[in-house]
């Protein structure tokens, strides 16, 4: 395996403190990939209907907005687990072993409580999205002439994973404090 293949695997594998929760997630990462050809081919299938057959589709535009949207929204747990989220570099890299642990057991434990809040304020959206004022179970749709209901299972999906993200952080910073 060439070095440049090595550091990809790297790059694209959970980190050790992320555990069997985040070797999960990267594995279905494979799986939100696959969702961006899907929009492209999708998107192209409608330039070509579109402009070479004077026929748009009706699902193309919300197909594509709804994929890309989960897309990117599982893109922020997949970061977490393989540690490539957004980070102070000019800071962090001038710290010492020890003060890089501190900062990676606050940062992880600030991350847990906010995507646990995000996670609370993401249920009460949810809980709009899915049940009419009746109480009757019925996703959100999005109005249009295809009307599916593509903005409830966003909901729903961000809801869900701001949970698996509070858990993950939880996770690391358990796994960032047991580290020697």
């Amino acid at each position: 395996m060439s070095e440049t293949e090595e550091q990809d695997k790297k790059r694209h594998t959970a980190i050790p403190e992320a555990a069997i929760l985040g070797r999960g997630i990267t594995k279905l990462g494979s799986i939100f990939a696959i969702a961006i050809v899907f929009s492209a081919a999708a998107l192209i299938f409608e330039v070509v209907m579109r402009y070479g057959f004077n026929s748009p589709t009706q699902w193309a535009h919300e197909t594509v907005i709804f994929l890309t949207a989960i897309t990117f929204v599982y893109g922020g747990l997949y970061g977490a687990s393989t540690d490539r989220h957004i980070r102070v570099v000019l800071i962090y890299d001038n710290l010492t072993p020890r003060l890089r642990r501190i900062f990676d057991i606050t940062i992880s434990l600030a991350c847990a409580f906010a995507t646990a809040l995000f996670s609370w304020a993401g249920w009460l959206v949810v809980q709009k999205a899915i049940w009419t004022p009746a109480g009757d179970f019925r996703f959100e749709t999005s109005g249009s002439a295809w009307n599916p209901p593509f903005p409830g299972l966003l909901k729903v999906f961000l809801f869900m994973t701001l949970i698996i993200m509070s858990i993950q952080f939880a996770i690391l910073a358990i796994n960032y404090a047991r580290k020697k």
